[in-house]
C-alpha cells in the first residue's frame, strides 16, 4: 500500500477558555490545519475527533457545522488520553486503504479542573481498599517500584519537570513558559510521593488537527513540507492478573513501540526527537526504557546526563510536554506530532532540534490504549 503524508498540521494555544466551545476550538484548529496545506473544508473527504469529555455532544459533527457541513462521513472516538491519536490513526487507516485521498483528524478538550480517576461510581467502592484509581496515585506507585526495583531517586523524577518546563519557554502555544529550578520542584506541594505539585500534567483545554493524504494527493500538492507517517500502532493491554488492582503502566507502551519500530524498520537509535506521554514526571522516566531509549533501569542516569534534554543524544517533550505545555487529553496526540512534524520541516525556531529526521510520538489511556507513530520529512 502507499504511503499516507501529513499535509497540514497545527494546534491552538493550550489554556483554559471557559467561554468557547468544544466545536469553536476544534473548528479554529481544523482551519489551521487546512490552511497549512492550502486546503479547503470541501477537500475533506471524511473527519475523525477525538475527544473524552465532549464524547456525547457529537463533537464531530459541530466542528463540521463551524467550518463547512459538506456531509461527509464523521465519526466520534472515545479512547481516554489516547483518543486525538487514535482518531489519526483512523484517519491514517482510511487514506492508507485507499478509499480516501484527504482526511482531517482533530483532537479537542476540555477539561474539568481538579484530580482525574478515582473509584467506581457503582457497586462496592475499593478505593482505598486495594489501592487508589486516582491517577496521581497510579503513576506514583509506578515510579516508587521503579525507585526500589533501580534505585532511582526523587531528584532525578523530580528534573524531568525542570527539563519539561524549561523546553515550555520556547513555545509560544504551552500554556506555562516559566523555569522551575530543582529546589521548586521538589519543594512544591507533595500530591502523591514522588511527584509532586509541578511534577504533575496541567488540565487545560485546546484543540490539535491533521490533515493526511494520499501519496497521489501529496505529489499532486508537494512534498515540500509534507510528513510521511512511517508507522502507526495502537495497543490495548494483554491480561495481567495484577491489572483489576494495580494499573500496568508498561506494558501497553512496550508493544506499541516494538509494533511502531518493526512498521517503521527502524529502532529507537534512529529516532531524532520524542513527544511522549508524561503526564507525571515518573511517567517521563519510565516511558525511556519503555520505548527503548535507554537500557532497563538506565532511566535515571539517563536524565542526570542530559541525554533527553534538548541539545542531547535525544531530546524528549521540547514542547514542554503535558507537564508544562498541558494536557487537554483529547489534543494531546495529535499536539504531540504537530511538534514533531514542526522540527521534521526546521519551523520549530528556539528550540529546534537540529538536523531532525525523525520524531516518535506517544500517548497512553489507562483502561488500557497506546499509540506510537513514527513521522519522518518526506
Amino acid at each position: 500500500m502507499a504511503d499516507v503524508y501529513i499535509l497540514g498540521i497545527d494546534m491552538t494555544r493550550f489554556g483554559r477558555y471557559p467561554d468557547r466551545t468544544f466545536a469553536q476550538l476544534g473548528g479554529e484548529a481544523a482551519l489551521m490545519a487546512l490552511d497549512d496545506c492550502g486546503l479547503g473544508a470541501r477537500d475533506v473527504q471524511i473527519m475523525y475527533c477525538g475527544t473524552v469529555f465532549g464524547a456525547y455532544e457529537m463533537t464531530g459533527q459541530a466542528i463540521m457545522r463551524e467550518i463547512g457541513q459538506t456531509g461527509i462521513p464523521v465519526t466520534n472516538i472515545v479512547n481516554a488520553c489516547a483518543s486525538g491519536a487514535s482518531a489519526f490513526r483512523e484517519a491514517w487507516l482510511a487514506v492508507k486503504s485507499g478509499v480516501y485521498n484527504v482526511a482531517l483528524a482533530v483532537g479537542v478538550e476540555k477539561t474539568p479542573r481538579g484530580m482525574l480517576g478515582g473509584g467506581a461510581e457503582t457497586g462496592i467502592p475499593l478505593e482505598g481498599l486495594f489501592g487508589s484509581a486516582s491517577m496521581p496515585a497510579v503513576f506514583a506507585e509506578s515510579g516508587t517500584e521503579h525507585a526500589a526495583k533501580y534505585g532511582t531517586t526523587f531528584a532525578q523524577f523530580a528534573k524531568v519537570s525542570v527539563k519539561n518546563h524549561h523546553h515550555s519557554t520556547m513555545n509560544p502555544k504551552s500554556f506555562y513558559q516559566m523555569e522551575t529550578p530543582l529546589e521548586q520542584v521538589m519543594g512544591a506541594e507533595m500530591i502523591a510521593y514522588p511527584n509532586t505539585k509541578l511534577m504533575c500534567s496541567v488540565n487545560v483545554d485546546g484543540a490539535a488537527a491533521a490533515v493526511l493524504v494520499s501519496e497521489r494527493k501529496a505529489r499532486e500538492l508537494g512534498l515540500s513540507r509534507a510528513i510521511r507517517v512511517r508507522a502507526s500502532a495502537l495497543q490495548s493491554d494483554p491480561w495481567n492478573p495484577s491489572n483489576p488492582m494495580m494499573p500496568d503502566v508498561n506494558t501497553v507502551t512496550r508493544l506499541a513501540a516494538k509494533s511502531a519500530y518493526e512498521q517503521a524498520g527502524i529502532g529507537p537509535e534512529d529516532v531524532s526527537l520524542v513527544e511522549l506521554h508524561d503526564c507525571f514526571a515518573t511517567a517521563e522516566l519510565l516511558h525511556y526504557e519503555n520505548l527503548g531509549l535507554c537500557g532497563e533501569g538506565q532511566a535515571g542516569e539517563f536524565i542526570d546526563a542530559g541525554e533527553t534534554t534538548l541539545g542531547g543524544k535525544v531530546p524528549v517533550n521540547v514542547s514542554g510536554g503535558l507537564l508544562s505545555k498541558g494536557h487537554p487529553l483529547g489534543a494531546t496526540g495529535i499536539a504531540n506530532m504537530y511538534e514533531v512534524s514542526l522540527h521534521l520541516r526546521g519551523e520549530a525556531g528556539a528550540r529546534q532540534v537540529e538536523g531532525a529526521k525523525i520524531g516518535l510520538t506517544h500517548v497512553v489511556g489507562l483502561g488500557t490504549a497506546s499509540a506510537v507513530h513514527v513521522l519522518e520529512k518526506a
